[in-house]
């Protein structure tokens, strides 16, 4: 039990006495954060469901630009795939149209160790995310998946192959890897807070930079729906460049806090 209470100190804020609560009125928190986070996934995934008609067509669609007839051979070998692969494909659908309020509730959760000035920039960060994890979503839509599957094509008809895929294999692939973008183009909001909260700096992301581009090409690995190189690379070389960035952002951030406190240490005290 101590450890669990150390677990919930990030939540109580010295400055406001308020925010300090006993261990079990974190757990419950806790609990109704998680309840809520499951009820709102479940609205998404039925109002996806709902959509099951074009939901499918957009799935589809970057198979249909590498051959207009090819989702007409997709094959199904299972009574029961056609329910499962809606339920699944409307459960990721669900992810992406909740996220915002998903990124709210976890919000709320940390709020009590927040300082005033912090909670009003809540929104913004949330809308900031939810801008990065669609942007992640249209990039891996729009760009990665017709060059991937554009490639996976190519090499099987190379081979004197007729490429004939499983429904299932192809919308788990699909909604996969789009997720995974979407997910890692939250990279910068990530280190952008832990460097505004000096848990981390510019000079140590730069001195990192190694190690960090093996761990990114590890986590690429354990994400991507399929253990190929190409779609690695797909996946690992973008959160490179976004580790890039993330290095140049906190430097503007330490930059940034440095001047106003300077600005504050230069003003006389009355």
């Amino acid at each position: 039990m101590p450890k669990l209470e150390k677990i919930f100190k990030f939540r109580e804020s010295e400055d406001n006495p308020e925010a300090v609560k006993p261990f079990l009125d974190h757990l419950e928190d806790l609990r109704w954060m998680l309840v809520k986070i499951a009820i709102t996934l479940l609205v998404g995934m039925a109002i996806a469901f709902a959509f099951r008609g074009p939901l499918v067509a957009i799935v589809q669609h970057p198979l249909n630009q590498i051959d207009p007839h090819l989702a007409d051979k997709l094959q199904v070998l299972s009574v029961t795939d056609p329910l499962i692969i809606i339920f699944e494909v409307s459960f990721y659908a669900g992810i992406v149209i909740t996220f915002p309020i998903l990124l709210f509730y976890l919000a709320q959760f940390v709020l009590p160790a927040l300082t005033l000035r912090e909670r009003k920039v809540i929104l913004p960060a949330i809308a900031a995310s939810f801008s990065l994890f669609i942007i992640g979503v249209l990039f891996s839509y729009f760009f990665v998946l017709p060059q991937t599957l554009g490639f996976f094509f190519g090499f099987a008809k190379s081979l004197g192959w007729a490429p004939t895929w499983r429904v299932r294999d192809y919308f788990a692939f699909v909604t996969q890897i789009t997720l995974a973008f979407g997910l890692a183009f939250e990279l910068p909001m990530v280190v952008l807070i832990l460097v505004y909260l000096r848990v981390l700096t510019s000079a140590f992301l730069r001195r990192t930079r190694a190690f960090a581009i093996v761990i990114i090409f590890i986590l690429a690995a354990v994400i991507a729906p399929t253990p190929d190189l190409v779609t690695l690379l797909s996946l690992g070389v973008p959160m490179c460049l976004l580790y890039e960035v993330c290095i140049w952002l906190g430097w503007f951030v330490e930059r940034t806090r440095a001047k106003k406190e300077k600005a504050l240490a230069d003003t006389p005290n009355p």
